[in-house]
């Protein structure tokens, strides 16, 4: 993976994050630095899932990658908030 494609991949996670964190309900109990952090990772690897399932590169708009990122991003706020809330 290239820079321009890092830096691309945390801007997109940003999204991803804030995203994952709306599709879970209820409130959650991690702080906005935590579902960017957790929207970074499932936005990286998301877009690996997705390159070796072959539906990252898709002429247009690359929805089924968008919703595996989205997906993981649900996960991983709804374990970090699980996590936090049994300390």
């Amino acid at each position: 993976m290239e820079i321009d494609g890092l830096i691309s991949a945390i801007f997109i996670g940003i999204i991803i994050g804030v995203l994952g964190r709306l599709v879970v309900p209820g409130r959650q109990r991690i702080g906005l630095l935590w579902t960017i952090l957790v929207g970074i990772v499932a936005a990286l690897i998301g877009s690996a899932l997705a390159s070796a399932l072959g539906v990252a590169d898709t002429d247009g708009v690359d929805w089924v990658e968008w919703l595996i990122q989205i997906g993981l991003a649900a996960v991983g706020v709804t374990a970090l908030d699980r996590a936090k809330a049994r300390r």
